[in-house]
C-alpha cells in the first residue's frame, strides 16, 4: 500500500497535467505516439525478444531491420505497436472479455493464429520458471470472477485495483502464449480510461523490480511491490507531460547536474527515487534545464 505523501503527489501532479493538457490533445496524442517504440521495445525485453530500442525504431518508423532477427520478433513489436494504438484511439472502452480477447488476436495475428484471440483450453497448461498457470479447465471462470471483482473495486485507490489486477491476471495466466505483453497493455488501458497517462515498465529493472513483485504476490498475497512501483513510474510518466508542455527547454539529467553542481550519481538516485521531476526518454534520464532544487 502505498502512503498518502505518494497518492497527495501523484494528484497533484496530475491536476497539474490536466491543466496543462486542457485544448492539446493533439499535443497528448502526439507524445504517447512518441512513446510506442520505447514502450514496445521495453515489453518485447522483458520476454527476452533480442531486438534493441533502435531495432524497434528502425521496424515501426522506418519499416526495415538491419539486423538478421527472427521473423516473429518483427511481428511481435508490429503487433504490440498496432495495440498501442488501438488503445490510445479508444481510451473510452471498458476493459471486457471482449477487449482483452481482441487485443490478444491482434497481438498473436501472423504468430499463432489457432491460440489468437482465445484463452487457454482442454490439455492447454502453461508453465513460468516454477509458476504453474491456473487449470485450463477453470481459466475463463477466473478470468471472469477477476473482471468483476476489478468493476466492483472502484471505491479502492485506482492504483491499487490495477496492481491487484496485473498480479491475479499474470498469475491465472489465461492464454498459451502473450500473457506478459497482454497484461501490460491492459496496465495502460486501465490508466487511460481514468484519464492517466500510460506508463513504460523497464526492462533494466524486471530482475530488481518487476519480477519479485510477482514472487511476493504468489507467495504472500499482497501486491503492495506491484502499487509501489506503479505509482512511481506513473510519476515519472506526469512528470514528462508536464515538462513537455510547459518547459522551454530540455536536458539530458547528467548536464543538469554538471550545470548545477550536482554529483552525477547522487542526481540518478533523485531521478529513480522521483525526488526531482526527471524522467526517461529514449532510455536516457532528462529533465527541464531550468529546474532548480529549493
Amino acid at each position: 500500500m502505498i502512503n498518502q505523501i505518494t497518492k497527495s503527489r501523484i494528484a497533484a501532479l496530475s491536476a497539474q497535467y490536466k491543466r496543462l493538457a486542457v485544448n492539446k490533445s493533439q499535443a497528448i496524442r502526439e507524445i504517447a505516439i512518441a512513446e510506442i517504440p520505447e514502450m514496445v521495445y521495453n515489453s518485447n525485453a522483458i520476454e527476452n525478444s533480442t531486438l534493441t530500442l533502435k531495432d524497434t525504431e528502425d521496424i515501426l518508423l522506418r519499416d526495415t531491420i538491419k539486423k538478421d532477427h527472427d521473423i516473429r520478433e518483427v511481428y511481435e513489436a508490429k503487433n504490440l505497436a498496432n495495440i498501442t494504438e488501438y488503445l490510445l484511439k479508444n481510451t473510452g472502452k471498458a476493459l471486457s472479455f471482449e477487449l482483452i480477447l481482441l487485443i490478444h488476436k491482434m497481438l498473436l495475428s501472423g504468430i499463432h493464429d489457432d491460440w489468437a484471440g482465445r484463452f487457454r483450453r482442454g490439455k492447454e497448461w502453461v508453465r513460468i520458471g516454477v509458476h504453474v498457470g491456473a487449470n485450463p479447465e477453470f481459466v475463463f471462470g477466473l478470468m471472469n470472477t477477476l473482471l468483476k471483482d476489478y468493476d466492483e473495486s472502484d471505491g479502492r485507490y485506482f492504483l491499487e485495483r490495477i496492481a491487484w489486477f496485473h498480479a491475479e491476471f499474470e498469475t491465472i495466466h489465461p492464454f498459451n502464449d502473450g500473457n506478459g505483453r497482454i497484461g501490460r497493455v491492459i496496465i495502460n488501458q486501465q490508466l487511460m480510461k481514468l484519464k492517466y497517462p500510460p506508463i513504460i515498465i523497464p526492462n533494466k529493472g524486471k530482475h530488481t523490480d518487476y519480477y519479485p513483485a510477482f514472487d511476493a504476490y504468489r507467495t504472500t498475497g499482497k501486491y503492495d511491490d506491484f502499487t509501489e512501483l506503479f505509482a512511481g513510474l506513473l510519476i515519472e510518466s506526469l512528470y514528462k507531460r508536464i515538462a513537455l508542455l510547459s518547459a522551454p527547454k530540455i536536458i539530458t539529467l547528467s548536464a543538469w547536474a554538471k550545470e548545477n553542481g550536482v554529483a552525477g550519481n547522487i542526481a540518478a538516485n533523485k531521478a529513480r527515487r522521483g525526488t526531482i521531476p526527471a524522467f526517461r526518454m529514449r532510455e536516457k534520464w532528462m529533465i527541464t534545464a531550468d529546474f532548480r532544487e529549493k
